[in-house]
């Protein structure tokens, strides 16, 4: 059981070291006090010689002056976890998702491998053999372990549940290439060309997906950020969207629930601070929004009593938001009837940073323009762009001329990032 309050003790006190004739072994006591005036006695028995118990008992003694004692040493790594999954990174993270990733890692993957092992006789040879076995099962997987391992055991220390850190400096075994810092790499072979582009938007037409491909594809927004578009984010006069919120599973942060279904579609903060941006709208997005728009007021005056009234841009014909997983049939059916290669829906928004880049786009301008909190974005067939990233983001004199609508005379984006708008005319399907 891990009890985070017995290690608030206040003073302590180490006894001389003792026989304990029934056993034929040396042991040594030792008495934690607390503030509400108790006391907690631990004895450390189990010594062949009074040399051996003496050396222990001046280690523990080190051990309490420099703050590092461990109380309860019989917890085992499953306990720890799991309190650590529920009373730290339930409290501390943003979405249900990210929770979720942590939650896999650990229950599926650390606990069955490592979960009866003490937390404070963990070795690096532990880590090591752990990181090697999830590594032959799969790279991805053994990068999410590591993660948790780093970050748990940093909180473990941090609350005196273990001495050390047996996770840090640990590398993953040599075949696995290391992840470059906050850098993401998109592969354009799954991604669509301008031409497959094209012929997607012209098959989208009508379906009941259509919004929500054009901002995807046209403005690289994520599936819960559009989702949670309204039409009150738009910026009629200079033509702009801002992303406020994303729709998605609201993470419960009791951790002792009923165990009721938390709702699916909650508002929920953006995944970082720098989610939360202002984009220009191409033209051509503009105008189906404007054309929803009558769709969603026809709507709303022909179900008065039912329609729920609740401004999202992609909703039912009653209003309500669209689930997260909504799209997935549409999209499957709509890339097949096109002929198209069977990518991703979130390829569609590496589609739009790919497209981006090859028009010689700032990395550092596209990660904000994606909403990415500090990343560079790479693509692999683009390397030599990593060589032209400046330290600061110069303005942008050119945004996918192809793609978005001219800058309108008097319009003064505070965003140098989004200092120059898209022109969709010459290659977008006619209306």
């Amino acid at each position: 059981m891990v009890d985070l309050k017995r290690q608030n003790y206040v003073d302590w006190d180490v006894k001389p070291v003792f026989m304990l004739p029934e056993r034929k072994n040396y042991a040594y006591r030792v008495v934690l006090k607390y503030q509400d005036g108790t006391q907690q006695i631990q004895q450390k028995s189990g010594y062949q010689t009074k040399k051996e118990a003496e050396d222990a008992r001046k280690r523990t003694i080190g051990e309490l002056s420099n703050g590092t004692y461990v109380v309860n040493s019989h917890v085992k790594l499953k306990e720890f976890l799991e309190y650590w999954l529920e009373y730290e990174i339930r409290q501390r993270v943003g979405s249900f998702n990210t929770y979720s990733v942590y939650s896999q890692a650990a229950k599926n993957h650390i606990i069955p491998y490592l979960g009866r092992k003490k937390l404070t006789e963990l070795s690096r040879g532990d880590i090591q053999r752990l990181y090697k076995n999830r590594a032959e099962f799969s790279v991805h997987i053994a990068r999410q372990v590591k993660t948790v391992m780093n970050v748990s055991l940093r909180y473990a220390v941090a609350h005196k549940l273990a001495a050390r850190n047996p996770a840090e400096g640990v590398s993953l075994p040599k075949n696995v290439k290391p992840s470059p810092y906050h850098t993401r790499n998109i592969d354009t072979q799954k991604t669509l060309t301008l031409e497959q582009m094209q012929i997607l938007l012209e098959a989208n037409r009508g379906t009941p997906i259509h919004m929500q491909v054009l901002f995807n594809v046209l403005m690289g927004l994520r599936r819960q950020e559009i989702n949670g578009l309204k039409y009150a984010d738009i910026d009629y006069i200079n033509r702009t969207l801002s992303v406020e919120r994303q729709l998605g599973k609201e993470l419960d942060r009791n951790p002792n629930a009923s165990g009721e279904k938390p709702m699916t579609k909650r508002e929920l903060p953006l995944k970082s601070s720098s989610s939360k941006r202002v984009l220009p709208i191409p033209d051509y997005v503009f105008e189906a929004v404007l054309e929803e728009r009558k769709i969603y007021e026809k709507n709303r005056s022909r179900r008065k009593s039912q329609f729920l009234d609740a401004d999202y841009i992609c909703c039912s014909s009653y209003g309500k938001p669209r689930s997260k997983d909504f799209h997935w049939r549409h999209y499957k059916n709509l890339l097949k009837s096109a002929e198209l290669p069977d990518i991703r829906w979130h390829d569609l928004r590496s589609t739009y940073c790919t497209l981006l880049l090859k028009s010689d786009f700032n990395p550092k301008a596209v990660s904000k323009l994606m909403g990415h909190a500090k990343e560079l974005i790479t693509v692999d067939v683009y390397g030599d762009n990593q060589n032209i990233i400046p330290e600061e983001i110069p303005e942008l004199v050119s945004y996918m001329n192809d793609v978005m609508p001219k800058k309108r005379s008097g319009q003064d984006l505070k965003d140098v990032v989004l200092d120059t708008v898209i022109e969709t005319e010459n290659y977008l399907p006619n209306k």
